[in-house]
């Protein structure tokens, strides 16, 4: 990956600021980091933007209800166990470790679950609008400062092999927040040097399969 691409890089510092960077590609821009100082330059501006828009934030207290209801959550509740009644006991245990079980089951799948790929598409002005992580069989798109979607239209999501044709993946919703899932053909995309777009549309997508409206962002898909 050529990291001296400007585009390229005002994105990955993007990323970093902002702490969307996964923990893998995060490791390896922070080493990138050490020798590059325009690069440190570069996230040090995004850090003190991101500053700017918390700023006007004021305190809020907490209204009474919610830690009267954060204290009966985490306070020992008392179980009343009938005691001529084991069987129903033992069975409640049983339930409960399966209960766990299964938990931990799912727990284990989803953090196998990493992405492969991620993205971050900007707008016409240069300023990250979206942030998109691709999986083994789908798309995690996070809106950063996507502009509204009038009505009667939609975001179609695209992917452009390089040299290729665009192929649609998508539409996603209207706030940029959403999962694409992926077909065969499409995953085979993802491995390859592949720029992402958004292209603005008529209502359920373009009609004829091919990019019909403005680009309104895009982005190159980096390998983690």
């Amino acid at each position: 990956m050529n990291y001296q691409q400007p585009q390229l890089r005002r994105a990955l510092a993007a990323d970093y600021a902002i702490g969307m960077m996964p923990s893998t590609a995060r490791r390896r821009f922070e080493s990138l980091l050490l020798d590059d100082p325009s690069l440190r330059r570069e996230v040090a501006q995004w850090q003190e933007s991101l500053v700017g828009l918390t700023s006007s934030l004021q305190a809020q207290d907490v209204p009474d209800r919610v830690w009267q209801r954060i204290v009966a959550r985490i306070d020992p509740q008392e179980l009343h166990v009938p005691v001529k009644r084991p069987f129903w006991n033992w069975l409640r245990i049983t339930a409960l470790a399966c209960s766990l079980a299964a938990a931990g089951l799912l727990g284990v799948i989803y953090n196998r679950d990493t992405a492969s790929y991620n993205a971050t598409l900007l707008a016409n002005n240069q300023q990250p609008a979206l942030s998109v992580q691709a999986y083994d069989r789908y798309l995690n798109v996070e809106p950063l400062a996507v502009a509204s979607v009038e009505s009667g239209r939609s975001l179609e999501l695209w992917a452009i092999p390089a040299g290729g044709v665009p192929v649609s993946l998508g539409v996603i919703p209207d706030n940029g927040k959403g999962r694409v899932e992926l077909s065969e053909n499409q995953r085979k995309l993802i491995g390859t040097p592949t720029t992402l777009a958004i292209t603005l549309e008529p209502q359920g997508g373009s009609p004829d399969g091919k990019p019909t409206g403005p680009v309104l962002y895009q982005g190159k898909l980096a390998s983690l």
